[in-house]
């Protein structure tokens, strides 16, 4: 089980996270927006654009995704259960934690999971 203070640090690093995702997903927005509205002389400017705002995009989905696994993390701290597995119940070991605020699974689920998606 982790410790108030380890648990208040968990919520700091996953709040500051979350700040520059936002601030991320704000920013690529604006430039998106701003990059519709240029006036593209030719098809290779065109596709050049349309390159960068493919990639822009999977960027942004991932961090839409990355968003919606910290608040859910954020609510399971005030929830009491932040830390433990989804799906066989135990504790998420701390040094998984650390690489990942945000795992919802310990290694054994999340291994058992991944082979199931495939």
């Amino acid at each position: 089980m982790l410790t108030k203070s380890e648990l208040e640090e968990f919520e700091q690093k996953l709040t500051e996270r979350k700040l520059q995702i936002e601030k991320n997903l704000t920013g690529t927005t604006l430039e998106l927006e701003g990059m519709r509205n240029l006036d593209l002389n030719d098809e290779g400017d065109y596709a050049a654009a349309s390159a960068e705002t493919i990639v822009d995009s999977a960027i942004l989905e991932q961090q839409r995704k990355e968003l919606n696994e910290i608040e859910l993390a954020l609510d399971k701290i005030k929830k009491g259960t932040y830390g433990i597995c989804e799906m066989c119940e135990e504790p998420i070991g701390k040094a998984r934690l650390e690489v990942k605020n945000f795992a919802r699974f310990c290694i054994t689920c999340r291994e058992i999971n991944e082979k199931e998606q495939k």
